[in-house]
Order: C-alpha cells, then sequence, then structure tokens
C-alpha cells in the first residue's frame, strides 16, 4: 500500500533491482543504494485483477491507460494525503463521552438523608 499516492492502481516493476513498487518515492525509501533506473518498457501489475502486463512508454495512448486483462483505468490523477490536525480519542460520532455539552445541567448526586428534596416541591 503506497503512502504517497493513494490511489495507486497498479505496481510498477523497477528495471534496475527487478521489486515491485507502486510509486518511484516508494523505490527511493526501501532502496536508498541506488536511483531507479529510466526504461521505455515499463512492467505493471494490475490491483484489481492481479494480473501483469508490459507496455512502451513511449507509444503510450488513450487506450493504452486501461489494464488488457479487467479494462481497470490505472492512469489517473494522484490522490496524495494531505495533514490534518485531529483529537486523540476515539470518534466522537460513535462515543461521545469526551464531550460535554455546558449549557445542560447534569442531575445532582441526591443523598438519602436530606429532606429538602421532599420540603421544596411541597411549597
Amino acid at each position: 500500500m503506497c503512502k504517497h499516492i493513494l490511489n495507486a492502481q497498479v505496481s510498477i516493476r523497477s528495471p534496475c533491482c527487478r521489486q515491485w513498487f507502486d510509486c518511484a518515492l516508494c523505490h527511493a525509501e526501501n532502496q536508498p543504494s541506488h536511483p531507479l533506473q529510466p526504461t521505455t518498457e515499463m512492467v505493471f501489475a494490475c490491483k484489481k485483477c492481479k494480473k501483469c502486463f508490459r507496455k512502451q512508454v513511449a507509444e503510450m495512448e488513450d487506450a493504452d491507460e486501461y489494464c488488457p486483462h479487467c479494462d481497470n483505468h490505472f492512469v489517473l490523477e494522484a490522490v496524495e494525503p494531505k495533514a490534518r490536525l485531529e483529537v486523540e480519542g476515539e470518534d466522537v460520532r460513535r462515543d461521545a463521552r469526551m464531550l460535554r455539552d455546558e449549557r445542560v445541567k447534569g442531575k445532582e448526586m441526591a443523598s438519602v438523608w436530606e429532606d429538602e428534596g421532599e420540603a421544596v416541591r411541597l411549597g
């Protein structure tokens, strides 16, 4: 799973070390000893149908943007992760115990020995 491109549809086999990566940045992180070797023929593995295929980069057309086995469109605009600030804790939609509304008054703890509760109600 690529942390640089969230919608990667294919894995690419690097010609230099013959390992599979989702993007060039993943190759640079995992193989710091050598740079990615440029090539005109690329080997892809579709993540939808799990089949491999080759494409000539110099002769890429609009029809070559799809997997030849399952027609998965793999040339997409990359969706990259965005930095965001979050509060530590569980999802408040599931567990709202960490949120407290100051406008709502809670019930006070009543004691068995207090008589004021009955007297106030009687007037």
